[in-house]
């Protein structure tokens, strides 16, 4: 039985999709003299990608059936004193089921990718890019201390603002990635304060080094306040979290990342990267077990963002936003379980989301070509039988997200909800309403674009914008060959990623379940203190396998709720499409503030972007120019000159002058030391 894996087997895993990112990005673009076609720079970003893959479920097999662990430094950068700056790989059950998810996530996108930019200009600038976003999240999942996993997190997000920004013509497009841009500053300003914190205290990057001083760390206090010190530090990783996994209220950049090409919001913003913030909080758990004020802080958190995201996912008509609000909503189901201190569950539901929302997302994506870059639902309808693949994969990962029983998301999400119900933290009430809550909204917005996309009456030649870009998704018109108005289902590289997706988001979750909650498959990755956070305790009593938890569902509320939310969708939707606008006349107001999205971007924008503007040009003409300018660098050069122009009228060059001075000086020395003690007698009487 194999105990130790290959380092330089674990080395390929990102080297090689970095490999095809440099092939692709120097020979088949215009800064290497596009010296190799198309074909060339997809074959060989797909086959660096193809490579992770394999070598992935190779570790997977390893650390599952074997208990093969890894953790070693491959290549110390610098030494500070006692702090080591070194790159190395921790690979356990965690760090391998990411590797597994990122990497075949990645490999659909790949392939969709061919079928889907077929006509685009910056082709291989694409895959280029996508296969260096797959190789950042690789040095990410696999690092074993938090300098290198900052470098994946950085490097996710710059490659994140590549590929939103990707049709850089559109002005959509840069205000959108430049918006990730800063939300995600915002966000990462807390996670370097976290990390800055963590070396301070410990003087240690290393996850194992740093898991092993928990205990002194627990008995610090912050300076200056009477704060526990490790509140302090979970407190400002996890805000790095809520900007990279969009949690209330840095999520406002995710929903207009749907800018970017369609292959990205699958790749990036369902799958990997938003996925990011919930796999390092998984990765600290020995530090959050330590905070019960952290764990609510992440509940409270989660618990907004997956109720309040949700509800604005009910008044989108462009199919990726709606798709991209469903994520907002599961992420926060993720954080929800992290506050619960359900760090598996979390990760269980990562997983199992990212295959149905890949899928959701490629879908969407079908479904846009198919209907010549429209993204307006309102103007779909009847599709089933103009695609059917991209329909029955489309239904498919519809119902996984919902939780249908048997589903992948069903297990997932419903250890979500059980768990929290045994939580016993302080917000423990307000979440549990929340994601029962979010349960009925998930079905009802789901299953609303998947009848006015697939099913009821045929819109599509109804558009009025069917001759203009409005919904053109990159304005390139791969599909314009087509008669215009006439559905096609899409190419073999676009359905069969849909396929291949199809198949985990319906039994991953029956396959996985048992080992990764309540087995040994993460049982040296995270850490739960179960005397105070009893909630996985509670679930394992409750759980007795896949077939048993499925058949308990029909007792549950979620399994009901869900079923509420499909029924009124239909019945809004196909039976009485009258009533959606007779519901917004009269709930008017709320449908503005869902309209507006709580009105978040317009604070951030006329609030806090135009505060920051004041206060800066405040501390620009006040500070920088009256103070340092004018009073310290202007005022300095100005007193001196005065003096020496003092000081050069003194020095005339006559001799009677300089006798007088003299004299005049020596007056003055005679008279003080004459006159002084005279008046000292006096003061002293």
């Amino acid at each position: 039985m194999a105990t130790t894996l290959s380092a330089s087997t674990l080395l390929a895993v990102p080297l090689a999709p970095l490999a095809g990112s440099l092939i692709a990005g120097i020979l088949g673009t215009q800064f290497g003299g596009n010296q190799i076609g198309r074909r060339l720079s997809h074959g060989f970003t797909i086959l660096g990608v193809l490579v992770a893959f394999i070598l992935s479920a190779m570790t997977l097999w390893s650390v599952a059936v074997d208990g093969a662990r890894f953790n070693q430094t491959l290549y110390e950068w610098m030494v500070i004193g006692s702090l080591k700056m070194e790159v190395g790989f921790m690979v356990d059950g965690l760090t391998a089921m990411m590797m597994c998810v990122v990497t075949f996530v990645s490999l659909m996108v790949h392939i969709y990718t061919i079928g889907y930019m077929e006509e685009d200009e910056g082709y291989n600038r694409f895959f280029a890019y996508i296969s260096l976003f797959t190789f950042s999240m690789l040095m990410l999942v696999m690092s074993n201390n938090l300098l290198q996993l900052f470098f994946g997190w950085e490097a996710v997000g710059l490659v994140s603002y590549l590929l939103i920004g990707f049709w850089f013509n559109k002005p959509t497009a840069i205000f959108a990635n430049m918006k990730a841009f800063l939300v995600n500053r915002v966000g990462d300003f807390g996670f370097i304060l976290g990390i800055g914190l963590i070396a301070a205290y410990t003087g240690t990057l290393n996850y194992t080094e740093l898991f092993g001083q928990t205990g002194k760390l627990s008995a610090l206090i912050f300076p200056g306040t009477d704060w526990m010190l490790v509140t302090v530090i979970c407190i400002c990783l996890f805000i790095g979290a809520m900007g990279k996994s969009a949690q209330f209220p840095l999520h406002v950049w995710l929903p207009d990342s749907m800018e970017g090409p369609t292959p990205i919001s699958a790749l990036i913003h369902a799958a990997t990267m938003v996925t990011a913030g919930i796999f390092m909080v998984a990765r600290m758990s020995p530090l959050y077990e330590l905070s019960d004020t952290a764990l609510s802080f992440i509940l409270v958190i989660g618990s907004i963002t997956a109720l309040f995201m949700g509800f604005l996912g009910i008044i989108q008509n462009d199919i990726k936003r709606v798709v991209a609000y469903s994520t907002l909503s599961q992420l926060g189901y993720m954080t929800v379980a992290l506050g619960a201190s359900a760090y598996s569950v979390a990760v269980f539901h990562l997983m199992t989301h990212a295959f149905f929302k890949a899928l959701l997302f490629l879908g969407a994506g079908s479904v846009i070509m198919g209907v010549h870059h429209n993204q307006d639902i309102r103007w779909m309808g009847g599709l089933r039988k103009y695609m059917p693949i991209t329909w029955i994969t489309s239904l498919l990962g519809s119902l996984a997200l919902i939780g249908t029983p048997l589903f992948s998301g069903f297990y997932s999400k419903d250890s979500i909800i059980e768990a929290v119900h045994e939580t016993t933290l302080w917000g423990a009430g307000f979440a549990n309403f929340a994601v029962l809550a979010g349960v009925f909204v998930t079905a009802f917005y789901s299953f609303r674009m998947y009848f006015l996309v697939f099913h009821g009456k045929e819109r599509f030649d109804q558009n009025p914008d069917a001759h203009h870009d409005a919904h053109d998704d990159h304005g390139h018109g791969h599909d314009d060959h087509h008669h215009a108005h006439v559905p096609h289902e899409s190419p073999w590289v676009v359905t069969v990623p849909l396929v291949l997706l199809a198949i985990p988001s319906v039994v991953i979750g029956f396959l996985t379940m048992m080992p990764m909650l309540f087995g040994d498959f993460f049982k040296d990755a995270i850490y739960v203190d179960a005397a105070r956070h009893p909630a996985m305790a509670g679930l394992a009593e409750l759980i007795h396998g896949p077939v048993a938890m499925a058949l308990h569902s029909f007792q549950t509320a979620p399994l009901y709720l869900a079923a509420a939310g499909v029924a009124l969708s239909y019945y809004m939707y196909m039976v009485n499409p009258a009533l959606p606008a007779a519901i917004k006349r009269i709930f008017h107001p709320i449908y503005v503030l869902f309209e507006n999205k709580y009105y978040m971007d317009w604070f951030n924008e006329n609030v806090l972007a135009r505060g920051a503007r004041a206060l800066g040009t405040f501390f620009w003409k006040k500070g920088d120019q009256a103070v340092i300018d004018g009073a310290v660098v202007n005022g300095s050069w100005k007193l001196v000159g005065w003096i020496a122009g003092l000081a050069r009228r003194l020095q005339t060059g006559y001799l009677y002058h300089y006798a007088l001075v003299m004299a005049a000086g020596a007056l003055l020395l005679l008279t003080y030391f004459v006159t002084w003690p005279m008046i000292s007698g006096w003061l002293g009487r």
